[in-house]
Parts: structure tokens; C-alpha cells; sequence
């Protein structure tokens, strides 16, 4: 049950700054990072894992400093997104090479459970040379995961995996978050962060924008309207009465259904059920329409 702490962090390279006074706490479970190329997510991994540090701030696991500090590296795993491993190794070697860095006292056998978990056995005796990008993403998994960190961090680790490895690396980590590590982990891909994530980090410029699951996300968004999809017995009676309520901004209505753009969600939702009931109304459906973690990420990345 550990803990990563990142509090009032900037990292800059020269005039550029990658980060910019982000604060978080990534505890046990399955936390996504989300933001889109550039906005400093590596960055950010990069110092949680504790192979660059904060140029203000500090980056803790369990309340100690992660920089140059030998006992939070054998706590953490990490996956980066760049093609860290050794081409003319063998799967099995990098694995085994990674458990001997991390002083194990049965490194060979680390190296198999390991491999086993993200199901590379069959390819372990090969050249990594020879892998495609899907399985050198699994064997950096695997070289992660041989110390048995309490702690795991992936940067991009969907990048070029078919959907097969995608569905069980999704299964891993929630399997890995049910079992109390914590893990964190970035991607583009944003319905793998909705599906996989049971928290969600967003990081917008370099700057923390956003925390919570996504629906949370989307709540705080006062400032834009939700739209909801809304079938009835006489939609164009329904859209009367809604677009004259201070709840909406305005109402499209087709020959399938009623769109309602909805400023204020709890008036909305009290709103509708009584309209329906003293029109005489027959409700079919409502439910919200934008909901997605796509439509969250693009206002986000918009109002910055």
C-alpha cells in the first residue's frame, strides 16, 4: 500500500518548462494520466520513478524524497515509452539481467514468473531484435514487474499492441490495483484510460487541470453545457417546456429524439420527471450523450 506523493513540482530544461507546480497523490489502485503529447506526462513519470528530479518541489513515495534514493528504486517498476532494452538479448536475458541488477536471490526464477504474467514464454528464447513493438512492450513489462514492485509505472505501455495484448494488459493492471499496488499509468488512447482507470490524473500544458474518475471530471465543467438525449411520448411538448427553464441553454429536436443542453444538472434532473408527469408525459429515455472521456478531454485541453 504505497503512496507517491508529487507536491508543487516544476521541472524546466533551459526556458522551457515541462512541468509547472503540479501537486497529486497517486495511492493503491489504477490511476491514468491523461493529457495530450507534450504536456509534460513523461516528465512526470520520469520523476515519480525517480530518475530525474524536481527543479522545485518534491516527488515522495511514503514520505521519502524517490531521488537518488536506492530503497524507493527497488520499491518501483517502470515502463517507459522509448524502446529501453537491448536488442541482442534474448527476452529471457533482459528479464533475468534486471532481476540480478535487483540483487535476487533466485534471479532465473523471478525471471520466469515474470515472463509467465504478461505471457511471453513462448517468445522468451528469441533475440529481442526480432520482436515487434507489441512484445518489447511486454517484455519491459516483464522486467518491471521481476522484483515484485509495490509500485508501477507505465508510459505508453498500449503503444503498438494488438488487441489481444491490449485486453490483458488492461486485465493485469486491474487485477494489479485489486491486489493494493499502485499503479499509474499514461496513455493517448483514451477509452483504455476510461476502461482500465479507477482514477484519472489529467495534466494539460504542463499543469494539473483536472482530478477524479471521469464522471467527476465532467461535473466540474459548470461552464459548459451537457448534453443529454431525451425520448418521449411527445418530444416536441417536452422540448417546450424545457427550453423556457433557466436548467437549459436550448433544445434540437428530430424525428428520433429530443438533444437538451443542460446547465444545471441537479434542476435539470428534478425538472424532468415533473414535466413529464403534469404534461401527461411518457418517458422513454434520458441519458447524457457526452459523457465520454473524449468529450472530457477535449474541453480540458480547450479551455487552456
Amino acid at each position: 500500500m504505497s503512496v507517491i506523493q508529487i507536491d508543487k513540482v516544476s521541472r524546466w530544461y533551459g526556458n522551457v518548462v515541462a512541468v509547472n507546480d503540479v501537486t497529486m497523490t497517486i495511492g493503491p489502485g489504477v490511476t491514468g494520466l491523461l493529457g495530450p503529447n507534450g504536456a509534460g506526462k513523461s516528465t512526470l513519470i520520469t520523476m515519480m520513478a525517480g530518475f530525474l528530479p524536481p527543479s522545485v518541489g518534491a516527488v515522495t513515495l511514503d514520505g521519502v524524497p524517490v531521488w537518488r534514493n536506492e530503497q524507493a528504486y527497488s520499491q518501483i517498476g517502470l515502463v517507459p515509452e522509448t524502446e529501453a532494452v537491448y536488442d541482442t538479448l534474448t527476452g529471457g536475458d533482459f528479464v533475468r539481467a534486471n532481476a540480478e541488477l535487483h540483487g535476487l536471490s533466485q534471479p532465473g526464477d523471478a525471471a520466469s514468473a515474470a515472463i509467465a504474467t504478461v505471457a511471453m514464454e513462448d517468445a522468451a528464447g528469441r533475440r529481442i531484435a526480432t520482436y515487434s513493438k507489441g512484445m518489447k512492450q511486454r517484455i519491459k513489462m516483464a522486467a518491471a514487474l521481476v522484483h515484485e514492485p509495490a509500485v508501477l509505472l507505465l508510459d505508453e505501455p498500449f503503444n503498438g499492441m494488438d488487441p489481444r495484448q491490449r485486453l490483458h494488459l488492461m486485465e493485469l493492471l486491474r487485477k494489479m490495483g485489486s491486489d493494493g499496488r499502485t499503479v499509474l499509468f499514461s496513455s493517448h488512447i483514451l477509452e483504455e484510460v476510461q476502461q482500465v482507470a479507477t482514477h484519472i490524473e489529467v495534466v494539460v500544458s504542463g499543469r494539473h487541470a483536472a482530478s477524479g474518475d471521469y464522471r467527476a471530471i465532467r461535473t466540474l465543467m459548470t461552464d459548459r453545457p451537457m448534453l443529454y438525449r431525451l425520448r418521449s411520448s411527445d418530444n416536441r411538448r417536452l422540448a417546450a417546456a424545457l427550453i423556457g427553464d433557466p436548467s437549459t441553454t436550448g433544445a434540437d429536436l428530430d424525428a428520433a429524439a429530443l438533444q437538451v443542453r443542460v446547465v444545471d444538472f441537479e434542476r435539470f434532473s428534478r425538472l424532468v420527471p415533473t414535466l413529464a408527469r403534469d404534461l401527461g408525459i411518457r418517458l422513454l429515455e434520458v441519458s447524457p450523450t457526452d459523457e465520454s472521456l473524449e468529450s472530457v478531454f477535449s474541453y480540458l485541453v480547450g479551455r487552456r
